[in-house]
């Protein structure tokens, strides 16, 4: 009686990823873990970068930015996911629909420009070490974050301008976790070629277009690092700009495959597995991927854990 009365409102039906399954009650709670685990390594990472002095670099004020938006992407799904499992009810309003859809794809957009920021930093730092304090003083790199962060929600109030002219008169059943704009497509008894077709333009300037910036970036990067002298500076370039590329890979791959497929090729079980992947698994990943391999982020964590030794 339950499911009949929620699926003859007007809210949407988020069908999850779960069962309740012993081995679904085991993944779960993996993924509860993996929440708690990237809200914490996030959080302390925009800490330690606010109250250590040494971490007052553009690099490290662009990391932040980072966590900050995998902190809040995170957010955005698994709370409303967890609630909908443990309670047995997988409704979700028309408003939370709309407000998952505009912060998960904000989100998204703005940490692909972002990663592109990030990936000239290191460009400028790197090939251009005497001019890096004129390429990239604060006014630019604060431009420059901003920027990332208002094409994100530029792209996520075009989604959501579109998503609200849409109707729904067949099922209502969202084969995901979360409201993902690709899943509301198949749902609408209207005609959505036009927008599947500025999806697509958007998924070319949000994706193709940094990562582009990102590839020429790394390229100039790669060349100069090879022709340095000092092995050390080599070491420490590399070491540096592979964290970046790891956390560009995963972010960039599992984006292009659920935006940039046909929607005739997709399959609601593959796109649950790589959304979860780049919404839970990568937030969690990226503060660890930086932080196990950067030497400067774990002496502010060692200085901040010294001084709360010494207060007790």
């Amino acid at each position: 009686m339950e499911w009949e009365n929620q699926t003859a409102s007007s809210d949407f039906i988020l069908m999850g990823i779960f069962s309740h399954t012993p081995t679904h009650i085991f993944l779960f709670s993996l993924v509860l873990g993996i929440f708690t685990v990237a809200l914490l390594a996030n959080t302390v990472m925009v800490l330690l970068i606010c109250l250590d002095r040494r971490l007052h670099t553009p690099m490290y004020f662009l990391l932040s930015q980072l966590s900050l938006m995998d902190l809040m992407l995170i957010c955005t799904t698994v709370p409303k996911m967890a609630r909908n499992y443990l309670s047995g009810r997988k409704s979700i309003s028309v408003a939370g629909c709309e407000t998952q859809i505009f912060f998960s794809v904000s989100l998204f957009g703005a940490e692909c420009f972002l990663l592109a920021v990030m990936a000239y930093d290191r460009y400028a730092a790197i090939c251009y070490p005497l001019q890096y304090p004129q390429l990239m003083n604060w006014n630019v790199c604060g431009l420059l974050a901003a920027s990332s962060w208002i094409l994100g929600v530029f792209d996520g109030i075009v989604d959501i301008a579109a998503t609200l002219s849409f109707s729904y008169c067949g099922s209502r059943e969202i084969p995901q976790f979360f409201c993902d704009i690709t899943a509301l497509l198949r749902l609408s008894c209207t005609d959505t070629s036009t927008f599947e077709t500025l999806v697509f333009i958007c998924c070319v300037v949000m994706l193709l277009f940094p990562l582009s910036l990102i590839i020429i970036s790394y390229t100039r990067v790669i060349i100069t690092v090879i022709r340095m002298s000092s092995g050390e500076g080599r070491h420490k370039a590399f070491t540096t700009c592979s964290s970046h590329l790891v956390v560009v890979g995963m972010y960039y791959g599992a984006a292009m495959f659920i935006y940039m497929r046909p929607t005739s090729n997709r399959s609601p079980a593959q796109d649950k597995m790589v959304s979860a992947f780049y919404t839970i698994l990568t937030p969690m990943l990226n503060p660890l991927i930086y932080s196990l391999r950067n030497k400067d982020v774990a002496k502010a964590f060692s200085k901040v854990l010294g001084k709360g030794k010494s207060r007790e």
